[in-house]
């Protein structure tokens, strides 16, 4: 994997959190903190986009689709979008 440099500007209790952790030795470097750090973020930020974008489907639609209909996986690769699938699976 490849990494790049880039410089940050932090406050000095978060930066003294970040050294302390670093001198206990649960983390090696500051760097890699940071780089956990904002890693759990993204992570975090993609579930919860994930959470809402679960929240708009219909949940009777989907009940449905489960209960009457395979899943996409037996359709062929062209018409395995959901309006081919709600086509054939009504």
């Amino acid at each position: 994997m490849t990494t790049n440099k880039i410089a940050i500007t932090l406050d000095e209790n978060l930066l003294q959190r970040i050294d302390r952790l670093v001198a206990e030795r649960t983390f090696p470097s500051r760097s890699r903190i940071i780089q956990d750090a904002v890693k759990e973020k993204l992570l975090r930020l993609d579930r919860s986009r994930l959470a809402r974008e679960a929240a708009k489907l219909d949940p009777r639609f989907e009940q449905q689709l489960a209960e009457n209909c395979p899943p996409l996986s037996v359709f062929p690769r062209s018409r395995g979008s959901k309006s081919a699938r709600s086509e054939l699976c009504r």
